[in-house]
């Protein structure tokens, strides 16, 4: 008697937004557009392989999974997956790596220039009728600064860290990689981190969403960097303490802010960073990785860790 096919259970494919190519190994395909935890272990009752960008894998899922062999992250953040449970059952988990050293770093350069230029506040006295009423043949209005010589210090050195530096330099700027902020010494090629934030004018984020960078960036942060100084986010929400962000927007502590990530996504029970309306501050809905070129190389890298799972062959595992 044949052997049953793999199934592979896609339990939120609404999450990416884009037609994929078949796996080029035989298998059973099964896809739902949204899944509930609780919804979880039951669809993945007879599954083989669980993609999941946000759906929790847990204990109580995989508990309803007994046949289940590979956790495919559709992402590179893998802390909605329990890695012990999964090591514990035998569980394979692995994820997509540096698809996004295109889509992010220009996301987060494109905030950086809005900022520094201020795009949003031109547009705005434009359509206002301010540049029709002025006397010259130009309007000023808020005071614009350019990104070349301006210091941009990161935290974070992965892939998109390196790459944003890279766009960075491009554009004139000095770059100052700091270090973490409870380190007792300082790396060679990094600066202490309290030393670097006061250096910065631009402050962009690149790192994981961990314990120990869960609010990195807070009030007591906040208040090392200079009044002209502009935060950018596009890592995760949770690296930012969203009311001392707001707080400090608003006393002129901070010249602003851009952020594509909130502590809760979709935020569902609001934010503090969207009920004022800050001309200098803006929110993208967590799209700095969603151009079409870098979903595709994310389905592409996801599809061929499935295909080398079921071949003998697992790669990007971190279980």
């Amino acid at each position: 008697m044949a052997a049953a096919l793999p199934e592979v259970v896609f339990l939120d494919r609404a999450t990416l937004p884009l037609s994929l190519p078949p796996l080029a190994v035989p298998h059973r395909w099964v896809e739902y557009a949204a899944s509930t935890e609780a919804e979880a272990a039951g669809r993945l009752a007879t599954a083989t392989v669980c993609i999941s960008n946000k759906v929790p894998i847990t204990e109580a899922v995989l508990a309803g999974a007994p046949l289940l062999k590979l956790v495919a992250v559709a992402a590179t953040g893998y802390n909605m997956v329990d890695l012990a449970a999964c090591r514990a059952r035998g569980v394979t988990v692995c994820n997509v790596r540096d698809y996004a050293v295109a889509g992010v770093p220009e996301h987060a350069l494109m905030l950086m220039l809005a900022l520094r230029r201020q795009l949003l506040a031109y547009r705005r006295d434009v359509l206002a009728g301010e540049w029709q009423r002025a006397p010259g043949f130009c309007y000023f209005g808020a005071p614009m600064h350019d990104l070349a010589g301006s210091t941009l210090v990161l935290l974070g050195r992965g892939a998109l860290g390196l790459a944003t530096a890279r766009l960075a330099e491009a554009f004139g700027m000095r770059i100052v990689w700091a270090e973490h902020r409870q380190a007792t010494t300082v790396r060679t090629g990094y600066t202490e981190f309290a030393a670097a934030l006061a250096q910065a004018d631009v402050l962009s984020l690149h790192c994981p969403l961990t314990p120990a960078t869960r609010n990195v960036i807070g009030a007591p942060e906040l208040a090392l960097l200079k009044s002209s100084c502009i935060l950018i986010n596009t890592s995760r929400g949770g690296l930012v303490d969203e009311v001392a962000l707001l707080a400090a927007l608003k006393a002129g502590a901070l010249a602003g802010a851009g952020v594509d990530v909130l502590t809760e996504e979709p935020p569902r029970h609001g934010s503090p960073l969207l009920d004022d309306g800050l001309p200098n501050l803006i929110v993208t809905p967590h799209m700095a990785w969603g151009s079409q070129e870098t979903m595709g190389r994310l389905a592409g890298q996801l599809l061929d860790n499935i295909t080398g799972f079921l071949q003998g062959s697992p790669q990007n595992c971190i279980v």
